[in-house]
């Protein structure tokens, strides 16, 4: 349960006493709001909300949740996550490796004039078609088949992704919902536990516990043969495979 704890208490740190309509008396030893006006705020007792920082809270109802999200100023993935955290999922059988249904692999492979790939859980490269292929060089990668993996592991990255910072934080922020929906995934425990001891960026940005849900955006790529991409990518949900997401890729108007 410390997940809760750490996640509240880098929302609260984020948010001023004048933000929050509270009078500032001065410079505090830690930055943002305190326990007990997090609880003033949100109409619950301080002994309340610290037990729930503590993991230590039963039978939050969905009004808490919602009035403490609203003085955290969460976001609805933020507001989702913290749903996770407080009622965790049961602990789920182990988690085969994830398979394509043969469908979605001929419809990948129909889609000869967009760059598409599909992504299982813990951000795993589960499939591409060829011109995605020729875009990323997926087939070519040595290591794991793993966004999170090869952004921070394989030294190409930080050359292939000409706003490598960014994706960065972005792949944690994803890696870190993929977490709070899958609490007890081991092989997810396993990835964040190897990244964190051998990529000090990658273990402070796991340490600001930022939640992103990955839905559209754009890629600045360095390509080696055709030089600068400016791409813009679409998310796709599979409703008939929760744990796949379809990711494409089109160059920028203009």
């Amino acid at each position: 349960m410390q997940e809760i704890g750490e996640f509240l208490r880098t929302r609260r740190a984020r948010i001023s006493p004048a933000e929050a309509g509270l009078p500032d008396y001065g410079r505090r030893r830690v930055p943002g709001l305190r326990r007990e006006e997090i609880a003033q705020l949100a109409g619950v007792s301080v002994d309340y909300y610290t037990r729930l920082e503590q993991g230590r809270g039963t039978g939050v109802s969905d009004a808490v949740l919602d009035a403490i999200a609203r003085v955290l100023r969460l976001d609805a993935t933020e507001r989702d996550h913290l749903r996770n955290l407080v009622r965790p999922a049961k602990p789920a059988a182990p988690v085969r490796p994830a398979k394509l249904r043969p469908e979605l692999r001929r419809m990948l492979d129909l889609m000869e004039s967009v760059p598409a790939f599909v992504l299982g859980r813990r951000m795993d490269l589960v499939a591409w078609n060829a011109l995605a292929d020729a875009v990323a060089g997926f087939s070519a990668m040595t290591g794991p088949r793993n966004v999170a993996y090869q952004t921070f592991l394989e030294p190409r990255a930080r050359d292939f992704y000409r706003d490598w910072a960014a994706v960065a934080e972005e792949t944690v922020a994803y890696l870190r919902r993929d977490a709070g929906r899958h609490p007890g995934d081991p092989q997810l425990a396993a990835l964040v536990g190897k990244l964190s001891l051998r990529e000090p960026v990658f273990r402070e940005l796991w340490a600001a516990h930022t939640v992103k849900e990955k839905t559209h955006g754009r890629k600045l790529l360095r390509h080696a043969v055709v030089g600068d991409l400016d791409l813009a990518y679409e998310t796709f949900a599979l409703p008939g495979d929760p744990d796949h997401l379809m990711v494409t890729y089109i160059a920028e108007a203009g």
